[in-house]
């Protein structure tokens, strides 16, 4: 069925057809939109599920995480600093091993106050034990959702289902609504193999000491491991049941590109266009968007970026004192490569929901080409300071 949806009710859809049981609310803006239009599909009778209206972030995770112990499928929403809020709850539904899906609508952190977009807010949760998973589109939202619960079912570990405010929360695009029954046959009811049952009592969460506590960290890290097999199994799955594949990233006229620019989310929409118009004028570029933040793919990056000669990363995010976060991830991959890796080029651009025009990416890949020295963070559409400060002032004015 062939739908208008903004990214946030796309998510709601989702969810529906996916049958969660017990949805946890607590609104933020920019994410709101998703449980309201949970909300109303429930008030409507298209869902049978427990809605519980909350008090806090933080009380909306644990919801979630009581609801999931009991063998129930679990959903939340949130963004910034409810993700933060959350952090102690997102610790404890990871190593619970609970398969909880939740969707996190990237928006700057305070202060100052801004409700824009950027990813500081889902990329300050990677050593949380969550599988996190990066949208480009409203389809692929719904799409993300879908596969999510199968895959965190399987492996017993729970997902962040990760969007940019506005430029995808609100911003209306074709979908098409997978059949529900499809659904039911790609995503069976989940029966948990360990739950919280009054007939048969047990203790969840018990104290383990050092003997016993490494062990259980470990077997979370193999889970990841795993994670990166299974999201490519159950992403093909998907495109073979309802035609659209996916993986851990996507590759577009990397064939024979001497120069790679690698980003997340909806700035890839924008590189594709740049793309198409250098490789007309006869540059030697393509575009990697890495889909999957965690499990991180290493080896599939190590692969793609190791045949080029260059690398631009753009981040949407900054750890402060370092640099981008994925490209931080990325020369991670590359080092094994040692004297053979691409020269890479660390950017910083749309902090705080600011453009990222064309006109930037275009700049970042052509600058990338003439470089012959890697450089760890390199800040693009700042605004200038001091005289050219006033003068772009008047200018805008």
């Amino acid at each position: 069925m062939k739908r208008i949806l903004k990214g946030n009710y796309a998510a709601a859809h989702a969810v529906k057809l996916c049958k969660a049981q017990v949805i946890a609310a607590y609104p933020i803006t920019p994410q709101t939109t998703i449980i309201e239009g949970i909300a109303d599909i429930i008030d409507e009778g298209k869902l049978d599920a427990k809605f519980i209206k909350v008090e806090s972030e933080h009380s909306a995770m644990a919801a979630c995480i009581g609801a999931a112990s009991a063998g129930s499928r679990t959903f939340t929403a949130t963004s910034s600093h409810g993700l933060l809020l959350m952090n102690e709850m997102i610790h404890w539904a990871a190593g619970a091993r609970l398969p909880i899906v939740a969707c996190n609508v990237n928006r700057a952190i305070g202060p100052g106050w801004n409700i824009w977009t950027d990813q500081n807010d889902s990329l300050s949760m990677r050593d949380t034990g969550w599988m996190q998973f990066y949208c480009q589109t409203s389809q692929e939202v719904m799409d993300s959702v879908i596969q999510a619960y199968k895959i965190s079912e399987r492996l017993l570990l729970p997902s962040m289902i990760v969007m940019d405010a506005f430029f995808l929360s609100h911003t209306s695009e074709v979908i098409d609504e997978p059949d529900p029954k499809k659904v039911d046959a790609f995503l069976p009811p989940w029966k948990a193999e360990f739950k919280l049952d009054t007939n048969k009592p047990g203790f969840f969460g018990a104290i383990v000491s050092p003997d016993n506590y490494m062990e259980f960290r470990y077997l979370m890290h193999e889970g990841q491991e795993k994670a990166l097999d299974v999201i490519e199994e159950v992403g093909q799955e998907y495109g073979r049941m309802f035609g659209r594949p996916y993986g851990l990233l996507e590759e577009y006229r990397t064939e024979g590109a001497d120069t790679l620019f690698v980003t997340s989310a909806t700035p890839a929409s924008t590189a594709r266009a740049v793309i198409d118009e250098l490789r007309e004028k006869g540059h030697k570029v393509g575009l990697v968007r890495l889909r999957v933040f965690r499990p991180f793919p290493g080896e599939r990056v190590r692969q793609i970026l190791g045949k080029a000669e260059k690398v631009a990363i753009l981040d949407r995010d900054i750890s402060y004192g370092m640099g981008g976060i994925w490209a931080q991830e990325v020369r991670n991959a590359l080092f094994p490569l040692k004297g053979e890796a691409p020269i890479v080029q660390g950017y910083i651009a749309g902090i705080g929901g600011r453009d990222i025009t064309t006109d930037i990416i275009r700049e970042i890949i052509l600058e990338t080409e003439d470089v012959d020295q890697d450089r760890f963070i390199v800040w693009k559409g700042l605004k200038p300071k001091g005289k050219d400060a006033k003068a772009e002032g008047i200018k805008n004015a």
